[in-house]
């Protein structure tokens, strides 16, 4: 069974830096896209960061948050820089996986890793 094991939370305080990461593990054909997204008390979920062939980054962390594939092409992490008080949430992975080589993916989650940015 395919799961997403995040590491790397944490408290840090504001300007500091912080390195998520998030490795799947079981059986799977292909990652398709991995993306870090995150939420914060009474907010919606929303995008950070992704990658496939590109990466893509939200607005708000342009310049201070790095996505980056492992080597090993199954994990991910989120080096982020700069931090600021309003980066405080709960970071969730995601990734889109064929389980078999075919064209259709499904989307899994990792359980979240709390990061709290603190003055």
């Amino acid at each position: 069974q395919v799961q997403l094991v995040e590491s790397g939370g944490g408290s840090v305080q504001a300007g500091g830096s912080l390195r998520l990461s998030c490795e799947v593990s079981g059986p799977f054909y292909h990652i398709a896209t991995m993306a870090w997204y995150r939420q914060a008390p009474g907010k919606q979920r929303e995008l950070v960061a992704s990658i496939s062939g590109d990466t893509n980054y939200a607005d708000f962390v342009k310049g201070r948050f790095t996505i980056y594939r492992a080597d090993t092409g199954n994990a991910v992490h989120l080096q982020m820089n700069k931090l600021k008080l309003e980066d405080t949430a709960v970071y969730f992975c995601n990734a889109d996986i064929a389980l078999a080589p075919m064209p259709t993916t499904d989307t899994y989650w990792g359980q979240g890793t709390q990061v709290t940015v603190f003055s």
